[in-house]
């Protein structure tokens, strides 16, 4: 690796005095000198994880202690950094000293999955104990998995999602405290949800005016993720089938995905695709943070893995890309509450007997809540969403019951059951911490109930 290069982007990070404008997200607040792990920032591209550490040195430099003098920041997406590998950690260290005249003390390396043998390289450095570590990926299993196992426990991970809706409203300068819901206000709020759901929280995409130009950079997101994150790290050789998965998710989001069904309609349009390449594509996309996938609620693993899964978009955004032009409101919703609880690292599945549950959330070795999510409860549909969630409730010994709609909010009992019924805007607004989501839904509907 040429130490020329290697100096010359040392020096632009330098040299680069402006930090460019930073909305604080709702992430850990970290005390990098005490840092005894190395902290792993996972999420999807365009999330906002480069802008998290972006935040995290402003602090830093904002307590007068450090510079820019004693920060390493090195963005392995660079395209000068194509040819850098493991065993070019020390050229990259002794270019900084010989461009500061000092060594660094804090080590920021963005996108860390493009640097064969990362994980030997962390390894090696955080044994060092010299270094304070952050580190930065947009594949799942390389930040949530792989460094839980390759660094065994040296490791704290943070999750950077696309804005969550209380963040939304914060770079819209939408009031969204207790007082402004009990006024006209609120229905500033009532919008803002309908754009969210909409559009999505990709930072970049909300700064856009129009929806054509939202689309347009969604559509960007949606080649990277293809190009980059699957068929370059996996070198995928079927990418008709890749994208044949990748297309059917935008329009079935919300719905079950069937790995057999699937393979008998490849076949029937005469294109490859065995259960196996279909399953490890839709892996891939889980990866790549593009799909969330839910599991049919068993205790057999077995059973889990033979059932269909239920797959949701990691953003709602990507709906705008969907060749369906039948709004499905309901699909929406759910989606966006799929999304929430997997930032609350809630562990979740669907339920299927005679009639069928939108989610189990498990904690523990036991689900603690079952939550069905419709737009709206009517004459037509309240029967059976009040028997889905009872024939859950009972088939699991679960005794929360929650309903989250668009703009509806009571009490009801069914069957001998209490169910409250909420508003997912207030439920997402509320950022409850993911210690317990029954706990959380209960907490929420209380509060409000209390207020209103």
């Amino acid at each position: 690796m040429n130490t020329e290069i290697l100096k010359k982007i040392i020096a632009e990070w330098l040299e680069e005095k402006v930090f460019p404008p930073l909305v604080k997200r709702d992430a850990p607040d970290l005390v990098l000198e005490r840092a005894s792990e190395i902290i792993a920032v996972a999420g999807p591209r365009r999330a906002g994880k480069t802008f998290y550490m972006y935040q995290l040195i402003h602090d830093l430099m904002g307590q007068g202690s450090w510079s820019r003098e004693d920060i390493l920041f090195v963005d392995f997406e660079d395209y000068r950094l194509t040819d850098f590998t493991a065993s070019n950690t020390d050229a990259l260290l002794a270019a900084f000293h010989q461009v500061t005249g000092k060594a660094p003390t804090f080590l920021f390396f963005d996108e860390i999955q493009r640097l064969p043998g990362w994980s030997r390289v962390l390894r090696t450095l955080h044994n060092q104990n010299r270094y304070r570590i952050v580190v930065t990926g947009s594949t799942a299993g390389l930040l949530e998995r792989e460094i839980a196992t390759e660094l065994r426990g040296r490791c704290r991970n943070i999750l950077i999602l696309p804005f969550s809706f209380p963040e939304f409203l914060r770079f819209h300068g939408i009031p969204h405290d207790e007082r402004t819901l009990l006024t006209p206000a609120r229905g500033r709020v009532l919008k803002a949800f309908e754009q969210y759901l909409k559009e999505g929280g990709f930072p970049e995409v909300v700064k856009k005016e129009t929806v054509m130009e939202k689309r347009e950079l969604l559509q960007t997101y949606y080649r990277t993720i293809f190009y980059r994150d699957i068929l370059e790290r996996y070198n995928v050789k079927a990418k008709t089938v890749l994208e044949v998965v990748m297309r059917y998710s935008l329009n079935a989001f919300s719905d079950l995905f069937s790995i057999s069904m699937f393979e008998k309609e490849l076949k029937r349009h005469h294109l490859p695709g065995s259960k196996q390449t279909i399953s490890n594509y839709l892996g891939y996309l889980q990866e790549a943070f593009f799909l969330i996938a839910h599991e049919k609620f068993s205790y057999s693993p077995r059973r889990r893995i033979m059932n269909p899964k239920k797959i949701y978009l990691l953003d709602t955004g990507f709906s705008l890309l969907s060749t369906d032009f039948s709004e499905n409101r309901g699909k929406l919703l759910e989606n966006a509450v799929a999304v929430e609880m997997f930032r609350r690292r809630a562990e979740c599945f669907y339920y299927k007997g005679r009639r069928e549950c939108d989610f189990i959330v498990k904690r523990g070795t036991q689900p603690e809540a079952a939550v069905q999510v419709c737009w709206e409860l009517t004459p037509k549909n309240e029967a059976r969403e009040l028997r889905g969630l009872r024939e859950a409730m009972k088939a699991l010994a679960i005794e929360e019951g929650f309903i989250l709609t668009n703009d509806e909010e009571s009490e009801l009992t069914f069957e001998g059951a209490r169910i409250q019924i909420m508003p997912v805007w207030k439920w997402l607004r509320a950022g409850t911490a993911p210690c317990s989501m029954a706990a959380g839904l209960r907490e929420t509907a209380g509060w409000y109930k209390k207020k209103d």
